[in-house]
């Protein structure tokens, strides 16, 4: 199966690295001289359309003028990420519990690449797939950061926990302040989704949950931003400055 993806940011990167591409689309009058060099360089088939029938093409207003041709994102099985995780590394997964919001996990992936998490892992059922927009937030991250799609989140918990994970939920109840955790183990850390967060059969599964302190009058963050203060978080306590 193949799809398009689509924005500068995304099909640069594809063309840098040198990704199998069928295809590119241009929107009539988008110009980019870095990127025209690569797609001659690399000989691929180039469609110019005008810029209302690639709008009606890609379903899509925000594709900046360009999308690229490619494979389905490739996912993985949960056994398949344990195993690509460097010997003698201490583990980091993320793994999300309804998230429905592209942005949000485009912006989660990214965050994960910068922060060098070994994988995602998201449900086969509620929860948002790899799209193109995904793809275009993540800004090359969909690419280096492995994603597993489980059946069941609970029951991926409980296997997790039988390796070795020490998994840690993102959740407002029951909870410790999240500068109180310990996050120098092989970890899972769960993030719920916009609005409802953690579901209780996850939380339930989780050996504690942490939270974010809230000093205002807005009651939650965004499901990227908190998940980036928190990966921020264990980067800082396993990787502390030397002064």
């Amino acid at each position: 199966m193949t799809q398009y993806v689509y924005g500068k940011n995304v099909v640069r990167s594809l063309l840098e690295d040198n990704k199998k591409i069928y295809e590119i689309l241009l929107a009539d009058g988008m110009k980019d001289k870095e990127i025209e060099t690569l797609i001659r360089q690399r000989n691929i088939k180039l469609r110019v359309l005008g810029r209302k029938k690639m709008d009606q093409f890609l379903n899509a207003t925000n594709h900046q003028g360009i999308a690229a041709k490619i494979d389905d994102y490739k996912t993985y099985e949960l056994d398949e990420l344990l195993e690509s995780i460097p010997k003698g590394k201490t583990p980091l997964l993320v793994m999300l519990d309804g998230l429905e919001d592209p942005h949000n996990l485009g912006a989660i992936l990214r965050t994960c690449d910068c922060v060098g998490v070994d994988g995602v892992i998201i449900g086969k059922h509620r929860n948002v797939k790899l799209t193109p927009t995904v793809a275009k937030v993540s800004t090359g991250a969909i690419d280096t950061v492995k994603v597993s799609m489980v059946t069941n989140l609970a029951q991926s918990i409980k296997y997790l926990k039988k390796q070795g994970y020490w998994v840690v939920g993102a959740d407002l109840h029951n909870s410790r302040d999240y500068r109180e955790g310990q996050y120098d183990v092989p970890l899972v850390l769960v993030v719920g989704s916009e609005g409802f967060g953690i579901s209780p059969l996850v939380a339930k599964n989780c050996d504690y949950c942490v939270r974010l302190p809230m000093e205002g009058s807005v009651t939650s963050l965004n499901a990227s931003v908190a998940c980036g203060i928190l990966l921020y978080q264990i980067y800082n306590g396993r990787n502390p400055v030397d002064f």
